[in-house]
């Protein structure tokens, strides 16, 4: 079994707390993240998922709830030494690439911030050095280096945020729909070359998007939220191919194929959160229905479902 890297324990992120327009957008969610793995996380807009990677790299003080990285609980009190170790060892790439790069810095500033702050270059040398190298990993030349931003396409822009990022050596990446702003043809490129540092460079990542398609092609394992709920968490086949839950299942109906035959007979599933008709006191949590397989549901769904899967009661 893999060694647990991040370890997400009852979290919480609700904003407007104790108020009439309370927002709940991470509620009450567990979940582990293990070592050189890619955990997706997928769900419509507003279900929580990016909220939930905010909250886990402190962007966000959660509600409640822990996120025990490293066996170090994140969101206790840390001293200004420890908070350097902690953003050393976690780095994000930002959705938009357009508004996550600073305009009025040059390229080699940008990339370069991490190793100044956390003093990983001796002399400017190897500042220089170390950031040409870091462009030629992600798929740029050197000579981009003193350029700005504004100068760059929307999938370069995004190849520059993945630089900056790798720059302090992080252990663990949470990608928050790194791809969504970019066209069709740039997506790819892009998350190829995440697999590709992921092997290089034995990184863990959780990578938040809302297509399926493309967090399957990804992704180890995947958890669906919806409504600030993780509904269901399961290997990337698992799920794909044995969806439990009516909203994983309606989700996966809207996945269009490059097939006309498939595509005039395809039924679209809806989803109803009222559907389930739960009777008052009946407690509703995530259950292991298969090994690995887990599902946001009554006892009473539970037995129905170990029984359509062949496991039993």
């Amino acid at each position: 079994m893999a060694e647990k890297l991040l370890e997400i324990r009852n979290l919480k992120q609700y904003f407007n707390k104790g108020k009439a327009n309370e927002v709940r957008a991470v509620d009450d969610i567990s979940f582990d993240i293990y070592k050189g793995e890619t955990l997706g996380i997928v769900g419509e807009s507003g279900c929580g998922k990016s909220t939930t990677g905010r909250s886990i790299i402190r962007l966000y003080n959660a509600t409640a709830g822990e996120v025990i990285f490293d066996g170090v609980n994140v969101h206790g009190k840390k001293t200004k030494s420890e908070l350097k170790i902690f953003n050393r060892k976690m780095q994000m790439i930002f959705q938009d690439p357009y508004a996550s790069l600073n305009p009025r810095m040059k390229v080699m500033d940008i990339i370069a911030e991490g190793l100044d702050i956390h003093s990983l270059v001796k002399s400017s040398k190897e500042r220089k050095e170390r950031v040409h190298e870091l462009l030629e990993t992600v798929g740029l030349n050197k000579e981009h280096a003193n350029r700005y931003p504004h100068e760059f396409s929307g999938g370069q822009r995004q190849r520059l945020g993945i630089a900056r990022a790798l720059a302090v050596d992080p252990e663990f990446i949470i990608a928050d729909e790194p791809i969504s702003a970019l066209d069709v043809s740039i997506q790819a490129q892009v998350v190829n070359l995440l697999k590709e540092l992921q092997v290089e460079k034995g990184l863990t990542y959780l990578f938040i998007a809302h297509d399926l398609s493309m967090v399957k092609y990804i992704s180890d394992r995947i958890g669906v939220m919806y409504f600030g709920k993780l509904v269901e968490l399961a290997t990337a086949e698992d799920l794909y191919n044995n969806p439990l839950h009516p909203y994983t299942q309606s989700l996966l109906s809207a996945i269009p194929l490059p097939d006309p035959n498939y595509e005039r007979t395809r039924v679209r599933k809806s989803y109803d959160a009222t559907s389930h008709n739960y009777q008052d006191g009946e407690e509703i949590s995530m259950r292991e229905v298969t090994p690995g397989h887990f599902v946001f549901c009554s006892e009473r769904e539970f037995n129905a479902l170990k029984l359509t899967s062949g496991t039993g009661v």
